[in-house]
């Protein structure tokens, strides 16, 4: 019997606005495909559940947010909140600080750190009285996005979505950068941060496209989440309704140029970037008053931002380390289990944190970073930033000459032991 078409097993997920840009109805797309993992949840079911968090959440937030304004309700919601909100509000008061924790602001905010700071750096930055934003409805469409994020993903969730835009709002602060910023650019900025990586699957694009994944179908095997996350950025103002009271062309722009910041987060233009941006440096030829330089270099900045956990201080840069190996490792099990090829970095048995976190220091972060300080003139976050990734690395391969002089028994998973993260710490790093 034939296969009826895809878009009547999963519904035609793509939706044309006025302005002609395609965009994506959030969930509209299973976790990765169904006949591979034989997944017979209803979608139905998913988006009533969906509902349901999404008001449930709402209203958490809403409370979050007028304590953050300083109206003390009569009555706590939770016994709690009020003293775990205030510590949240004084973490907000350091938003700027580059050691800012963000594991522990999305402890005490309930697991609402994208919401809560993104609400607090728009109405930091001006953007709700510039753009006219009406209070529920940006609540409302960022309750979307983060809801949208899967948090059973060790990595790309909506905690790696708020630590990005906290990075994002550092380097819109860097002062080379920051004379030169519109309105719209900083928004722009906090919006491609915030939705980056909305919707992503835990799996990479070799994945998606060796299992014949729709998506991959659907953008030709270039960029695939990338234009996933763009096109569901969409959908959701468009849903939300944040922007509908600005003039047509004022949001195709936005919508257009949130795509060329997302699209440019993919790893795989990595080298196109570089090399543009050292082509400037060489030739001292930006000039931030154009548009269009100012354009690329928040690209820059937003693919910064993306790859910074290397940068930060050692014990947060650990954390992000060992969660975004193993999302790799269970894509790999994955792999493994259906008989495919185990994608690169993706094998527990031979492919340990510290080697994995070298190489990508050595051959993705550095290069940018490097960059970066010499477009901002060598700023002290940059310094900063670069002395962490100095230190971090020099850590990783202590750690990685420790796992190859120990015993054969070892099961080389990478993981750092507490005796090895205390004699770490107590060891000079250059």
């Amino acid at each position: 019997m034939r296969s009826p078409p895809l878009e009547h097993v999963y519904g035609d997920a793509r939706v044309r606005g006025q302005t002609g840009v395609l965009s994506e109805r959030r969930g509209s797309y299973p976790f990765i495909d169904f006949r591979l993992l034989n997944n017979t949840t209803l979608s139905g079911e998913i988006g009533t559940k969906k509902k349901v968090k999404r008001l449930l959440s709402f209203q958490r937030y809403f409370h979050a947010s007028r304590l953050l304004r300083g109206i003390v309700p009569q009555a706590s919601l939770y016994l709690l909140d009020e003293d775990y909100l205030g510590q949240a509000r004084h973490m907000l008061s350091k938003v700027g600080m580059w050691d800012f924790d963000i594991f522990l602001f999305d402890r005490l905010t309930n697991g609402n750190s994208l919401v809560t700071l993104l609400c607090h750096l728009f109405n930091v930055h001006g953007l709700i009285h510039h753009f006219q934003l009406d209070m529920v409805t940006l609540h409302r469409f960022l309750v979307m996005v983060q809801e949208d994020y899967h948090s059973q993903n060790p990595y790309h969730n909506a905690v790696h979505a708020a630590d990005v835009t906290q990075a994002m709002h550092c380097y819109l602060r860097e002062p080379k950068l920051a004379n030169f910023l519109t309105p719209s650019d900083i928004m722009l900025g906090l919006l491609a941060a915030a939705a980056h990586d909305v919707d992503h699957p835990g799996v990479n694009q070799p994945f998606l496209i060796k299992t014949k994944h729709h998506l991959a179908s659907l953008y030709q095997n270039v960029s695939v989440l990338e234009n996933h996350h763009w096109r569901s950025t969409i959908g959701m103002l468009r849903e939300s309704r944040l922007l509908a009271h600005l003039p047509k062309e004022v949001t195709q722009d936005i919508e257009q140029q949130l795509g060329s910041l997302i699209l440019a987060t993919d790893i795989n233009r990595q080298n196109e970037f570089l090399i543009r941006l050292k082509s400037h440096l060489d030739n001292q030829d930006l000039r931030l008053e154009d548009a269009q330089d100012r354009h690329f270099m928040l690209q820059i900045a937003l693919k910064c931002a993306d790859i910074c956990n290397p940068c930060r201080l050692w014990d947060l840069s650990k954390q992000w380390s060992e969660r975004v190996c193993e999302e790799f490792y269970r894509q790999g099990d994955l792999e493994q289990k259906f008989e495919l090829e185990i994608s690169p970095l993706c094998n527990q048995q031979k492919d340990t944190i510290p080697s994995i976190q070298i190489g990508f220091m050595t051959y993705i972060v550095e290069p940018l970073f490097e960059r970066w300080a010499q477009f901002t003139g060598d700023t002290p976050l940059s310094e900063n930033m670069l002395n962490h990734l100095r230190r971090n690395k020099a850590k990783w391969r202590s750690l990685l000459h420790k796992q190859h002089s120990s015993s054969r028994s070892n099961d080389h998973s990478g993981q750092v032991t507490g005796s090895q993260e205390q004699t770490l710490n107590e060891e000079e790093t250059p």
